[in-house]
Order: C-alpha cells, then structure tokens, then sequence
C-alpha cells in the first residue's frame, strides 16, 4: 500500500471523541487490526450492544500496540505508554470517516476533462466539469452530468444518461437508453442494461424475445465488481435510492428493488421480482421470479426464496421459511440417520 501520513489532531477531529485516554506520536501511517497492529498504527474495536464481548478480542485489545485504538465510549480501558485511546459512540463509523480522509490522500479525484483517447460522439452531451478517462466510449445523445467521473474504458451507449458526481471505476457498461442516478458508484466490470434472459420455444426452437425496456438506478446507488442488472423487457428495472449491491450479482429484467436495501455477492434475482424498501438478501441467496418481498424483510445466505413474504419477514433455507421454523427442521435434519436406523430396527422386529 502507498504512504500516507495522518495527524493526531486531524483524527480526533474526525472521531470527535467524548473522552480520551493516553498520549501518542503526532501521526499514524497505516491501519491494522487490534492482533496485528505496531506502533505507528490506527486499530479498532466496537461490538454491538446487545452482543457480549468475545473474550479472544478483549485479550487482543489489552495486548494491543497500535498507537490510536478507537474504543466504545461505555469501556473501561486504561492506555499504554505511547498510546491514545479514543472513546466513540460508534467506533466503526468513525473508523470509516477517517478512512474516507485517507482515501481523498490516496485516490485523489481526477481533474475535469475528457482525455485524448476518449470517443465522444459529436451528438453527446458531456458536462465540462465531468471527466472522461482514456479509452472510454460516450455514445450520441448520451449525458455525462458535472462531476461525473468515467475511468478508463468505460462505455456509456447511446441515449445513457449518468447523474452528477457518480463515479464509474474501470471498465464500466452502461448499454442503450439507461439511467444512472447522483453520487452513484459503479465498481469495474459492471454492466447495467445487458439483456434479459427472455426466449419463446416454438416447435424445438428457443426464439429471443426482444429486451426493450431500460434499466434506471436511482440516486446515491453503490454497485460491485462485475453485478450485472438486465434491462427490462419493456418498462423498467428499478434500483431504488440508497441501494447498495456487493459484488457478482445478478438481477434479472423487470426486477424493481426498493431504496435502502443490501444485497450481498452472489445473490440472483429472477424477473419481475420486487423487493421493498430496506431488504436484506444474505450472500448466495436466490429469489424466483415474480416472487414479492415486503420492505424490511431479511433472508438469509444460500436462501431460496419461491413465494412472497410480508413486511418484516426473517428467512432461511431453501425453500426459505420463516427462521425459527428454519433452525428446528435444520436440527431435525441432523437426527435424520439416527431415526433411519431406529426404523429400520423397527422393522425388523415386525417381520
């Protein structure tokens, strides 16, 4: 990892701690974990209130040597020599705001402009403020709002429109007549309009059915390396505000997801089905398609989810039922040799 450099001050002033403990040097130069961490590091702990404290943990946080620990602001912890504690709210959150500091040090945001080697069709409309990186496409009558930032070789199609300030990593396609919200992030080797997997058998013969619809994502929308989400048949496949999507995700045409939700890597989403607001779709897990998921609904990794579930719906397994149901057919499963064998003694004794 390239260098950096971060000040005390310019820490605390970020975590704005409600107290501090022990003294440090005037700067950190990396981040590690509490087991891993030298002097000269930033670490971290946090746990969830409701969650006892794993005891692995509370060894490795006495034991620790970072030079700056964020620490839960209800602990009880006494600071080494050379080293500052800083007691937060939420430890985790201001981790991540200190991170988003050195990621403006590390990857500073390129300059306005569009590079030599871009293709910009003259019927486009690409905002001077945007920047436009080498090798990319932009397609007639697409737009390219201000701030917008387009690594190398992006391909933005005819008809696309891309909001302000939205950042497309490397190696982005954004196909025919899409839409991208503001402040969206797409990870490389996102493909956003690709088309739905739609085909009529006729006499022995898969017939494509034509994909005309579009794909629109809605504002401050985060989306992972290599997702692909399909344009709709007709209408629209719909990702909601707030949305954030891991890698490796498929979403299939005429799905409508709601705002705020989490759908982690792995995870397939069939036609036309909807999610609410605020969902949570655990890694690998599948949805058939026209299937409804109500808002704050969660299913869990590997889940199959084939029928609806109402608002407020905790999932597992597949077919996924309701979790508590869940975990005793799971528990049952693993009796499952133990009672064949008793049947077969059973029958046994019949004959």
């Amino acid at each position: 990892m390239r260098p950096f450099k971060l000040d005390i001050e310019e820490i605390i002033e970020i975590a704005r701690p409600s107290r501090k403990e022990g003294q440090a040097l005037d700067q950190i130069a990396g981040f590690a974990s509490l087991e891993t961490a030298r002097p000269g590091d930033l670490s971290f702990f946090d746990v969830p209130t409701y969650v006892a404290v794993n005891p692995i943990y509370e060894k490795q946080l006495a034991e620790c040597r970072a030079s700056v620990i964020l620490v839960p602001e209800k602990m009880e912890l006494k600071a080494k020599h050379g080293q500052l504690l800083l007691f937060v709210a939420k430890p985790t959150f201001a981790l991540a705001l200190i991170c988003r500091k050195i990621e403006q040090q590390l990857f500073p945001k390129p300059s306005a402009g569009i590079h030599p080697s871009a293709v910009i069709d003259r019927e486009a409309d690409v905002h001077p403020d945007a920047h436009v990186g080498p090798l990319c496409y932009v397609g007639h009558h697409a737009r390219i709002h201000a701030g917008t930032i387009l690594h190398g070789g992006c391909t933005v199609r005819p008809y696309a429109e891309i909001g302000a300030a939205s950042e497309l990593k490397s190696g982005v396609r954004i196909m025919d007549d899409c839409v991208i919200g503001k402040r969206c992030v797409l990870h490389s080797g996102v493909v956003i309009g690709s088309d739905g997997f739609g085909f009529a058998t006729v006499e022995g013969e898969h017939i494509k059915i034509p994909q005309i619809g579009n794909v629109v994502v809605e504002d401050d929308v985060e989306i992972g390396a290599n997702t692909t989400i399909d344009r709709a048949r007709f209408g629209i496949t719909r990702i909601g505000h707030g949305t954030k999507i891991d890698n490796l995700v498929q979403i299939g045409h005429n799905v409508t997801i709601g705002k705020g939700c989490f759908i982690v890597a792995q995870t397939g989403i069939s036609g036309s089905a909807t999610l609410g607001d605020y969902v949570v779709l655990g890694g690998q897990s599948g949805v058939a398609g026209h299937v409804k998921i109500g808002s704050y609904s969660q299913a869990g990794g590997q889940a199959g989810v084939n029928h609806d579930w109402p608002e407020k719906s905790i999932v597992n397994g597949t077919p996924a039922m309701e979790l508590q149901k869940c975990y005793r057919v799971e528990a049952l499963k693993r009796r499952l040799p133990d009672l064949f064998k008793r049947v077969s003694a059973l029958e046994d004794k019949v004959k």
